[in-house]
């Protein structure tokens, strides 16, 4: 029987999320706290006794970053990794770089809410919830799971919103439901499938 092992991990604290900013596709590196944050993550791993076959990440340094740290703790640098943009965070456009408050301010309170938590309305040159889905999904159909499916032991760190686009499918949840859902930065979520790709069992390593 094999494990059918799928484990997501968000990368750790970007510079841009400690200091408020839309990040989106700008390629930030990881503060002092993320870095401390994507070793824990490797740590708690490697405590439940879980090894891989191969990961997967997106273009963007914090999530490579938080990968190879992971790896570095787990003592499994030398496992392949794949890398794609269909896993990097969602296109901010016209927001990325901005400060939160100062959005606000810009456009105001409801609107800029509506473009961080509707599903399918995207900020001005940017993506929505839905776009993401639309090209993170195709990527794991095609290349993530059919490892998952073999038998491999697949490690994916990427971003909150490319790895939403997971979960809504791995759990099965609503555009409603995705949208009240956080995934903390750093924080191992381990499924198990089962042959038919559904999840067999699943275990948040939130601290």
């Amino acid at each position: 029987m094999s494990d059918r092992l799928l484990v997501l991990v968000r990368h750790g604290q970007s510079e841009w999320n400690l200091k408020n900013l839309f990040t989106g596709w700008r390629d930030v590196d990881l503060t002092e706290q993320g870095i401390s944050e994507a070793r824990e993550a490797g740590r708690k791993l490697k405590a439940q006794g879980l090894a891989f076959d191969v990961a997967f990440t997106s273009n963007l340094k914090r999530a490579q970053r938080t990968l190879g740290l992971v790896l570095e703790e787990m003592g499994a640098s030398n496992i392949p990794v794949m890398k794609d943009l269909a896993l990097n965070e969602r296109d901010y456009g016209d927001l990325s770089g901005l400060n939160k408050d100062d959005a606000r301010k810009k456009w105001g309170e409801e609107q800029v809410h509506i473009w961080r938590r509707s599903y399918d309305i995207a900020p001005p040159g940017g993506e929505s919830l839905r776009d993401t889905l639309a090209r993170t999904l195709p990527y794991y159909v095609q290349e993530i799971l059919p490892r998952v499916l073999r038998g491999e032991r697949v490690l994916v760190a990427a971003h909150g919103n490319s790895l939403r686009a997971l979960v809504m499918v791995l759990e099965r949840l609503s555009p409603e439901g995705i949208l009240s859902r956080e995934i903390g930065t750093g924080v191992p979520i381990i499924y198990r499938l089962n042959a038919d790709a559904t999840v067999a069992s699943k275990l948040d390593l939130a601290a």
